[in-house]
C-alpha cells in the first residue's frame, strides 16, 4: 500500500463514521429540545412585595398592569411583537434559564421581617413550561442571581419598548 492509499484508508474508516455520527446525534439533539421557540406559546412575568405579585404581564391576553410612581394601579392592553418574544425566548437560553430551579427564594428575610421583591417568570411552551420564583433577597449562587436579575431586566425592558412605542404612535 501506498503512502496515498494509507490516507484515504484512515479517512474512510475513522473519520468518515466520526463526522456522520457527530450530524446524527446533533440533529437528534436539536430535534429533541425540550424548548423549542416553534412550540412557544406565551410568558407569564409577574413582581411584586411578599405574597402580593400586583404587577402582572402575560403575553398570550395581552394584560398588562402595574403599581405607577403614585401607588394606583395601571391596567393596558400591551401586546408584544413576534420579533421581541423571539428576542426573549433566545436571551433565556443564552442565560441557561431552563436550567434554573424552580424556587430561588430566601425565606429567612421573611422571618426577619425584611420586604423583598419576587418576580415569577413562566415561559409555556406547547409540551413544557418553565416556572421560576425569584427573590430579591435570594443569598444563592452569585452567577444564577445575576442570571436572574438580566432576565427580569430584559423583559422589563422589552415591555418599557413596546410601551412607548405604543405610545408613539398614539
Amino acid at each position: 500500500m501506498n503512502k496515498r492509499v494509507k490516507k484515504a484508508f484512515l479517512i474512510l474508516s475513522i473519520a468518515l463514521p466520526f463526522l456522520i455520527y457527530c450530524v446524527y446525534y446533533y440533529s437528534m439533539m436539536i430535534g429533541n429540545a425540550p424548548y423549542k421557540f416553534s412550540e412557544f406559546k406565551s410568558i407569564v412575568f409577574q413582581y411584586g412585595t411578599d405574597d402580593s405579585l400586583v404587577n402582572k404581564w402575560d403575553s398570550r391576553t395581552g394584560e398588562y398592569q402595574y403599581l405607577n410612581n403614585h401607588d394606583s394601579l395601571v391596567k393596558k392592553h400591551l401586546h408584544i411583537r413576534n420579533d421581541d418574544l423571539l428576542y426573549l425566548h433566545r436571551k433565556a437560553a443564552e442565560l441557561g434559564f431552563w436550567n434554573f430551579p424552580n424556587r430561588e427564594v430566601n425565606d429567612s428575610l421573611k422571618l426577619k421581617g425584611i420586604k423583598s421583591t419576587h418576580y415569577f417568570i413562566q415561559f409555556n411552551y406547547a409540551r413544557k413550561s418553565k416556572t421560576v420564583m425569584f427573590d430579591d433577597g435570594f443569598d444563592g449562587d452569585p452567577k444564577l442571581k445575576d442570571a436572574n436579575e438580566q432576565m427580569i431586566k430584559v423583559i422589563e425592558k422589552v415591555l418599557a419598548d413596546e410601551e412607548n412605542r405604543e405610545i408613539s404612535l398614539k
